[in-house]
């Protein structure tokens, strides 16, 4: 089973290079568009931003520095994520096989997870107004086990639809799930 390639996306899945990785398997992986790394990056700078403007308007109204402290830390883990969300996007894909859906994502923390077309039970596209002004969505999965649950960000709106009919028709004809 094969969905066409959105024109959108990173036209490569990257895998880490150390041998002890988890195979991605042989099969056409789907990627997530490229408008989710500069939704990402607005909304990660947006977070920084006011996080230092806060900062400084504590430092100007109070004189002390104590507030750098805290704001220190969520500027750095914020900088860290500014500088590593284009490759974590890069690592994200799907691929449709005969019987499930894989998703993968990671490159340090891989997560592989398959989840059959008989076990899902909801199929839903949700978008945010950052979201909608660049065209992306996010299709989550719902199966009746929690833990095989999976939301895959940044599909560009017209490929996260064709996907959810794909996945719709799929489960009909199995006459299980949705």
């Amino acid at each position: 089973m094969d969905a066409p390639r959105d024109e959108a996306t990173f036209s490569r899945i990257l895998e880490p290079r150390s041998s002890g990785r988890l195979p991605l398997g042989d099969g056409t992986w789907h990627q997530l568009a490229r408008a989710y790394v500069r939704v990402q990056l607005i909304s990660q700078g947006a977070v920084f931003l006011l996080v230092l403007a806060a900062a400084l308007v504590a430092q100007m109204l109070t004189g002390v520095a104590w507030q750098w402290i805290p704001a220190g830390v969520i500027l750095l883990v914020t900088a860290i994520g500014l500088v590593i969300t284009p490759r974590q996007a890069r690592s994200f894909g799907y691929q449709l096989r005969h019987d499930d859906l894989v998703f993968r994502r990671g490159i340090l923390w891989q997560r592989v997870v398959a989840v059959p077309y008989g076990r899902m039970q909801l199929v839903d596209i949700t978008h945010g107004p950052l979201d909608r002004g660049f065209g992306i969505a996010q299709l989550k999965l719902v199966t009746a086990a929690a833990s095989t649950g999976v939301t895959i960000p940044g599909l560009t709106q017209e490929g996260a639809e064709r996907l959810r009919d794909t996945l719709v028709a799929v489960a009909e004809t199995r006459r299980t799930g949705l």
